[in-house]
């Protein structure tokens, strides 16, 4: 594994410049909570598998996608997550396959909006195995530090705080939800207004 790529693959992670990425992990994992963390693991390893794949034959160019309709597309993924957590009905997630659709079909989309920044990194070199493979390890590691801050959060709130685990879901979700519908909005202009 090329170390200097796993780096740049968790420092991209959890940068503010990708907090969409960010907000989408949160999205996924706001549901759950500390003891249910091998859920949360399946799940973010489902969202690097979709984005390493598009990622891959983005960067092979076997696909092409207009990055203004990826980064439309990005926050409505982001979107229906958390809407999604918001209309569920338990307070403990039942319908697991549902969030792992979420997680490697939406993984799929995010993976192009990386696709740009690697191709930069990568430059003219001939074999990208190594580095796209470091670059996805340290996205998922990045991922894993995400989901546990969010995790570790949630618990305080739920279980010191006494916040209802339906309450502190509803309020996480409508923020995430909020933030990327105005991301929406601007997408929307700046691929089909302008």
């Amino acid at each position: 594994m090329d170390e200097l790529y796993f780096q740049l693959g968790w420092q991209h992670i959890i940068n503010w410049d990708a907090y969409d990425h960010i907000l989408f992990v949160v999205a996924l994992s706001a549901i759950y909570l500390l003891r249910e963390w091998k859920k949360v693991l399946v799940l973010v390893t489902a969202f690097t598998i979709g984005h390493s794949i598009t990622l891959a034959l983005s960067v092979l160019q076997i696909i092409h996608v207009p990055s203004a309709l990826v980064e439309f597309l990005i926050p409505v993924t982001i979107c229906v997550t958390a809407l999604s957590n918001i209309i569920r009905k338990d307070e403990e997630p039942q319908n697991l396959q549902l969030n792992y659709f979420y997680a490697l079909f939406f993984g799929l989309i995010h993976g192009l909006g990386f696709s740009n920044y690697l191709k930069s990194l990568l430059g003219s070199q001939t074999n990208i195995v190594k580095p796209l493979f470091g670059f996805n390890v340290g996205l998922e590691f990045g991922q894993i530090i995400i989901v546990a801050v969010v995790m570790l959060i949630s618990g305080a709130i739920v279980y010191l705080g006494r916040v209802k685990r339906r309450d502190w879901n509803m309020f996480l979700s409508a923020a995430t939800f909020g933030v990327a519908f105005l991301m929406v909005i601007q997408g929307i202009r700046a691929a089909f207004v302008n």
